[in-house]
């Protein structure tokens, strides 16, 4: 099922923004412990969307799956993946960070044959996706000389740990949240979200100080507003019409973007390794795409 018209623009979309939101996660990281930062980051996305369903008049939590799939959404999505996020990208480098967590479409793929029997991948779409994540892969194969520290690579390996987990986020509001408005998704479980991560900053990073700079308090509220509610609500509502792994996809998308944004407003060098990089990564995206 290939992307077409508005889908297509909405994957755009996305590749653009969450291609830059690895940067502004640094940014955030120089003043706000990372609790504090993902707590402030989903509760502020959360508030705006539940303000903007009910002026819409939308009428949330009328089911019990919908209420359960708030709760699995929240951990699975929101918790877990973005607290190991924000813990690892104190010590490792972004650009390292988003191709680990890129393997994101590759646990779909696998977990999918057994929560979406029916969206069982093709070999051509299963080529796609690794000749993608190898694109990735080759984009910043500069950084894994810096996994030579324990820390750097223990946390490294828990951003593995954090791409699984998110994928059966996704798969779990695929298979049973047909007929859900995707504000359902986005605004409840990241207010939830908002919460458990303040309250576990108050216990865990009590001893560490907060600098509200211009710097960090801009960039948690682009995370926040463009990051996450806009984002967000936009990935649920591609997420209901398109499979699973074809939303997934804006994985290795977006980490050329934040490629391209260094070389432009960074003075990033642009290599011959980013290119050939690039390259692997739209081949591999537009086989997957075209694959039925």
């Amino acid at each position: 099922m290939p992307l077409r018209g508005r889908e297509l623009a909405t994957f755009l979309i996305l590749t653009l923004i969450w291609g830059t939101t690895w940067a502004a996660i640094r940014f955030g990281l120089e003043g706000i412990p990372p609790l504090a930062g993902v707590g402030g980051r989903f509760a502020i996305a959360g508030a705006v969307l539940l303000a903007l369903a009910w002026a819409r008049g939308e009428k949330l939590g009328r089911s019990t799956v919908e209420r359960r799939l708030w709760l699995y959404n929240g951990v699975a999505t929101f918790i877990v993946p973005y607290s190991i996020i924000y813990w690892a990208e104190q010590v490792v480098p972004s650009g390292l960070a988003s191709v680990l967590f890129a393997t994101f479409p590759l646990w779909l793929v696998l977990l999918s044959r057994w929560i979406l029997p029916e969206e069982r991948s093709s070999w051509r779409r299963i080529a796609g996706v690794t000749l993608g994540f190898v694109g990735v892969a080759v984009i910043f194969s500069e950084d894994f000389d810096k996994l030579g520290g324990e820390e750097v690579r223990l946390r490294g390996l828990t951003l593995l740990l954090a791409a699984a987990i998110s994928s059966s986020g996704s798969l779990a509001v695929k298979r049973w949240g047909k007929g859900i408005t995707p504000l359902s998704f986005a605004a409840v479980p990241m207010l939830l979200a908002g919460g458990v991560c303040l309250g576990l900053s108050l216990l865990v990073e009590r001893g560490q100080s907060i600098h509200l700079g211009t710097g960090p308090v801009l960039a948690t509220l682009y995370l926040a507003l463009f990051g996450s509610a806009l984002t967000f609500t936009l990935y649920f509502w591609l997420l209901a019409r398109s499979t699973a792994v074809l939303a997934s996809l804006i994985s290795y998308t977006a980490p050329v973007i934040a490629v391209f944004v260094g070389v432009a407003f960074l003075s990033e060098p642009l290599t011959g390794r980013m290119m050939a990089g690039g390259l692997l990564v739209l081949a591999g995206v537009a086989g997957a795409m075209r694959s039925r």
